[in-house]
C-alpha cells in the first residue's frame, strides 16, 4: 500500500528533525566565545543549559495538545481522544528518569563524536528488554534475545572503532571518548527505567502522547531550571569545562550567548527541534506503523553520520559503519522487523506450492494413479 502525502510529509518530519536535533546539541558545544566579565575565550561546555532547553521543547508539546483540542472542539463532531483524567504525578517519576537520562547524554556528547552518540543510544533495548522481563513479566522470544546479544556486539563494535580513532582525535583525548561512551550507555539504563515506569504506571490511563511528553517536558523544565542554581555553587575540578569549573554555570552560558549570538540559534535548533520529532514520531507511530518509526530512528543516525562527515566534524572509520549495521540488524530483531519479511517469504512459497499442484494432480490423473472424486 503506497503512503499518502500526509505520511510522507510526517517521515521527512521525524528524520530531518530528529538529525537536526542531535546536530544542533553537537553545533552548539563547538561555539567558543568570551564569558562574563570578559573571562578569556572558551568552548560552550553548557550540557545542563542544553537539557533545560530540550525540556523547553517537550514542554511546547503540551501547547500544541491544547491548540489541536481546541481546534478540534470547534468542528461539528470532535473526533481528538482526549484520553482517561489522570493524576500529573505520575510522570513525575518518569520525567526525572528523562531528566537525569538527558543530562548525561549531553555532557557525554561533549566528549564523543555526534554520530557514536546516535549509536550508542541504540543500548536502550538491552536494559530495556532486562527490566521489562524482571519488572513486567514480559518472556522475550528467541529473536528479542538474539537481537540483544547481537546489539551488545554493535556496541562492542562502535566502542573499538572509538577507541582506535581517539588516537586520531585533536578535538577530543582517549580518555574523554572512552567516558563519554560509557556515560551514553549508563543513561541508556536511565533511559530504560524510564519506558518501564512510563508502560507500567502511564500508559493504562490513555494519556493522548502529545500531552504525556508535554508534561514530561513541564516537570524536567522546572525541576532542572531549579537544579541549576546549586549546580553553579558545586566544585567538579576538571570534569567541567567552565572558567569556574563547577557543575554548571548558567550565568557563563549566558554571557557566552550574547558575546556569540549563533549559540542561540543552535540551542533553538534543538529546543524547536525535539517539539516536532516528538509531535513527527507520535503521528508516524499512529498514521504508519512503530515499525516504520524504528526504521526512520535508525536512518537519522546514517543522516547524522554523514552530515558529521561532510562538515569536517569526525573522520571516516570502517569499524563505525560496520558497528551501525550490527545495532541495525540487533534492533530489527527486538523490535520483530523480521517477521513481515518472512511472512512473505512464506506467502510466496505458499503460492508457488498452489499453482503446482493443480498440474502436478493432472498429470497423476492421466497415468491412472489417481481416482477423482464425486
Amino acid at each position: 500500500m503506497a503512503w499518502t502525502k500526509y505520511q510522507l510529509f510526517l517521515a521527512g518530519l521525524m528524520l530531518t528533525t530528529g538529525s537536526i536535533n542531535t546536530l544542533s546539541a553537537k553545533w552548539a558545544d563547538m561555539f567558543s566565545a568570551k564569558g562574563c566579565k570578559d573571562s578569556p575565550e572558551h568552548a560552550f561546555a553548557h550540557p545542563f543549559v542544553q537539557a533545560v532547553g530540550m525540556f523547553l521543547g517537550e514542554l511546547s508539546c503540551l501547547a500544541v495538545f491544547h491548540m489541536l483540542l481546541c481546534h478540534d472542539r470547534r468542528r461539528p463532531e470532535p473526533k481528538m481522544n482526549m484520553g482517561q483524567s489522570f493524576n500529573p504525578l505520575l510522570f513525575l517519576s518518569p520525567a526525572l528518569c528523562d531528566m537525569t537520562a538527558t543530562s548525561i547524554m549531553y555532557v557525554a556528547l561533549n566528549m564523543t563524536s555526534a554520530s557514536s552518540f546516535q549509536m550508542l543510544r541504540g543500548a536502550v533495548i538491552i536494559f530495556t528488554g532486562l527490566l521489562s522481563v524482571a519488572f513486567l513479566g514480559r518472556r522475550l522470544v528467541a529473536s528479542q534475545w538474539t537481537g540483544i546479544l547481537i546489539t551488545i556486539l554493535g556496541l562492542i563494535v562502535v566502542g573499538l572503532a572509538d577507541f582506535m580513532s581517539g588516537h586520531k582525535d585533536d578535538s577530543h583525548k582517549l580518555s574523554e571518548v572512552i567516558t563519554g561512551d560509557l556515560l551514553i550507555i549508563m543513561a541508556q539504563v536511565i533511559a530504560a527505567v524510564q519506558m518501564v515506569l512510563e508502560e507500567k504506571f502511564v500508559y493504562k490511563h490513555d494519556v493522548h502522547p502529545l500531552r504525556a511528553v508535554g508534561t514530561e517536558g513541564f516537570f524536567g523544565f522546572f525541576i532542572l531550571s531549579l537544579l541549576l542554581i546549586p549546580f553553579f555553587y558545586i566544585p567538579v575540578g576538571s570534569f567541567s569545562n567552565n572558567p569556574r569549573h563547577v557543575l554548571e554555570d548558567a550565568l557563563d552560558a549566558f554571557c557566552q550567548i550574547s558575546h556569540n549570538p549563533m549559540i542561540i540559534l543552535a540551542l533553538l535548533g534543538n529546543t524547536v527541534s525535539i517539539a516536532f520529532f516528538n509531535f513527527a514520531g507520535i503521528s508516524v507511530t499512529k498514521e504508519i506503523s512503530a515499525t516504520t518509526r524504528m526504521v526512520l530512528d535508525s536512518l537519522r543516525t546514517v543522516v547524522i553520520w554523514v552530515v558529521s562527515l561532510a562538515l569536517g566534524w569526525e573522520q571516516f572509520h570502517g569499524l563505525q559503519v560496520l558497528g551501525f549495521i550490527v545495532l541495525l540488524v540487533g534492533a530489527a530483531l527486538y523490535n520483530g522487523l523480521h517477521r513481515p519479511v518472512l511472512a512473505r517469504i512464506l506467502c510466496c512459497a505458499s503460492v508457488e506450492e498452489e499453482e503446482v499442484n493443480p498440474v502436478e494432480r493432472t498429470r497423476l490423473l492421466d497415468e491412472g494413479r489417481v481416482q477423482e472424486e464425486g
